[in-house]
């Protein structure tokens, strides 16, 4: 009889932790059959639990087949989880990418089979977000820098190697911003953007041909969350 309770205690304890789970949690018999589902998954997927009972776990993760359920079986004698990606899909006939972990756990039978569902969609979205905006950084024909707090460059684009006629970026990283842009107001206007202003100032310089050639300079902080500054971002222009 203890023995029987203390098994259920952890049944019930292991429902709480799934009920708690940020990730989406589906149960399966060894078989691949969908036994229970945690309340992420219900959100995720869109099913109740009694719409998906004893259905095959490809109902939510197309291309995990029987014949899969089986090949996953057996890399799990050898391994505590197999991970892989995949594309799964809602009751409605959307689909989002996930990263799925399986692997094993006696609750019901022993041997079920649990998969661990993260939703990559978002992660997805930052990623390409971050790769179209170094993308318009790159390309920007203003000459474009970032630097840290202790005014060391971190990065510089295209147009701004043209415009110092500097080789390859390795040139510029390390360096400080006073080194590459020491005349005033230069300086001066970093300090006002490191402490938080946006700004944006014209001022003249001699070109090589000699002539005066007038030149845009914008630099704004380089924030972290909405209060903590990490450094300068900026641009120059010749206008």
């Amino acid at each position: 009889m203890t023995s029987v309770c203390v098994r259920q205690d952890h049944k019930s304890l292991y429902r709480q932790l799934m009920a708690g789970m940020y990730d989406a949690l589906l149960v399966t018999d060894p078989n691949g059959h969908l036994i229970e589902l945690n309340p992420r998954a219900i959100e995720y997927f869109l099913y109740k639990q009694e719409d998906v009972w004893d259905k095959p776990v490809a109902t939510l993760i197309p291309g995990v087949t029987t014949q899969m359920v089986g090949r996953i079986r057996k890399g799990l004698e050898d391994s505590r989880h197999i991970m892989l990606d995949a594309k799964c899909q809602r009751k409605d006939g959307s689909s989002f990418a996930a990263e799925v972990t399986i692997s094993v756990i006696d609750l019901i039978n022993s041997g079920d089979l649990v998969f661990t569902v993260r939703n990559t969609e978002r992660r997805r979205r930052q990623w390409q977000e971050l790769r179209s905006r170094a993308n318009a950084f790159e390309c920007a024909q203003s000459a474009c820098f970032v630097c840290d707090s202790g005014r060391l460059f971190r990065a510089v684009n295209r147009a701004f190697l043209r415009m110092f006629g500097v080789a390859n970026e390795e040139a510029v990283l390390g360096h400080t911003f006073d080194e590459m842009m020491p005349d005033d107001p230069l300086p001066g206007l970093f300090d006002r953007a490191l402490a938080g202003e946006q700004l944006a100032y014209r001022i003249g310089a001699d070109t090589d041909t000699n002539k005066v050639a007038e030149v845009e300079v914008q630099m704004a902080p380089d924030r972290q969350g909405k209060d903590k500054i990490v450094g300068v971002v900026g641009s120059i222009l010749q206008v």
